[in-house]
């Protein structure tokens, strides 16, 4: 495992690694669920582990495992200019550092302040919609006109970069989600991420001498609890994490959820109900989680299941089945658009619970409520290709078809 890969997780199980697998891994997590909830994968050099019990205690159980992949036996250390830089996030530091990095933007992804914003990313996203039906006359591509650059426009707005470099952040961030396979694209992240640390160097230095209302600001002139600044290198992650999160993700639970309420026939019947959009997107965050895994590093020997551990062994979580157990989940395989489920992970939970949770959800609310105004909206014939990572779980593209507004 390697600085390129802090998650340890670019390599996929065999059973994935075909296309048409990681589109619908569905019924290997079920398999693993009954055969093998624990186990360990010695071509990866890593545990899996698929049952809701389990992946919540592993993501969720800060004593037992840790999210810093330092720790891990098998690190292989760091190397070339800014290669390292997500790995001071908070994403991959435990407590007391990570309490210490998130309350630096806590406050700017609070529940009270994302719904401030409501307004604003309304009149976006009617924006948005008003521009793709223009330019397209009763079928688009849902990923390129409304899934990806809404969330794009949002982060870049609240970090405050201009809105013309939102082509820049989805080539940065798609290089750096992408699987790994071979050594010309793990060639490209590392040149993707020092890219994005010029340029987040230049914006924050541009801050510090003239300070604007904006998240960029923030972050470049923050003071830490005991009175010391935000060390560079932290600062620069932070951007990073917060460009690359606060827009594949979200573009993929968009997408997931049109996917899902297409095959499933309700189009129709969420069109015009808003109180029945939010229970719907959550039922799609457990049936299609836009992150499908997350890793951590046992701390030192656990035993889970029948299974032991050992001290600095890699461990997946895989959410994605987690969220489909049937001891968790009535009728797991099942979408059940006012199941409202409690307890899902596709957020994850515990102390790493993802800050962006509200901020996702209310841009999936705002994308959905105005895409469901299209009348006759339905899902267009098309081969699906997934997402090329091995935990963003989406699709390329999702072509959709509309006969007006």
């Amino acid at each position: 495992m390697s600085s390129a890969d802090p998650q340890g997780l670019q390599a996929f199980p065999e059973a994935l690694s075909e296309p048409d697998a990681w589109l619908e891994p569905f019924d290997w997590y079920r398999e693993m669920r009954d055969d093998s909830p624990v186990r360990y994968d010695a071509s990866r050099g890593s545990w899996d582990v698929f049952r809701h019990a389990d992946v919540k205690r592993v993501i969720s159980d800060d004593e037992a495992f840790s999210v810093n992949p330092r720790t891990a036996s098998d690190f292989e250390g760091l190397s070339g200019e800014g290669e390292g830089l997500i790995l001071d996030t908070m994403l991959f530091q435990d407590p007391p550092r990570h309490d210490d990095l998130r309350a630096v933007v806590d406050d700017a992804f609070s529940p009270r302040t994302v719904a401030e914003m409501e307004p604003r990313l309304r009149d976006l996203m009617s924006e948005l919609l008003d521009d793709a039906l223009a330019a397209n006359d009763g079928e688009m591509d849902l990923v390129e006109e409304i899934s990806y650059p809404f969330p794009v426009i949002v982060i870049a707005e609240l970090l405050g970069v201009p809105a013309e470099d939102r082509a820049q952040f989805k080539e940065w961030s798609d290089s750096l989600v992408a699987a790994a396979s071979d050594e010309e694209i793990a060639e490209r992240q590392q040149q993707s991420q020092q890219e994005m640390a010029m340029y987040f160097l230049d914006q924050l230095q541009q801050r510090r001498e003239e300070p604007r209302d904006d998240l960029l600001t923030t972050i470049a002139t923050a003071e830490l609890d005991d009175g010391s600044k935000l060390p560079q290198e932290e600062a620069l992650g932070m951007c990073m994490l917060l460009l690359i999160a606060g827009n594949i993700t979200t573009t993929n639970l968009i997408t997931n959820a049109v996917r899902c309420f297409g095959n499933q026939g309700v189009l129709s019947e969420l069109a015009g109900d808003e109180n029945a959009v939010g229970p719907a997107i959550e039922e799609a965050l457990r049936y299609r989680a836009p992150v499908q895994a997350m890793t951590r590093i046992a701390r030192s020997d656990v035993t889970l299941g029948d299974a032991t551990i050992e001290e600095g062994d890699r461990v997946v979580a895989w959410l994605g089945s987690a969220n489909r157990d049937e001891r968790a989940f009535d009728n797991a395989d099942e979408f059940v658009v006012d199941r409202a489920p409690t307890g899902h992970l596709g957020f994850g939970h515990g102390t790493h619970y993802c800050l962006g949770a509200p901020l996702a959800r209310l841009e999936a609310r705002v994308a959905l409520s105005e895409l469901l105004s299209l009348d006759g909206l339905t899902l267009a014939d098309a081969d699906l290709s997934p997402t090329r990572s091995s935990f963003i779980y989406g699709v390329e593209s999702l072509p959709i078809r509309y006969d007006g507004r």
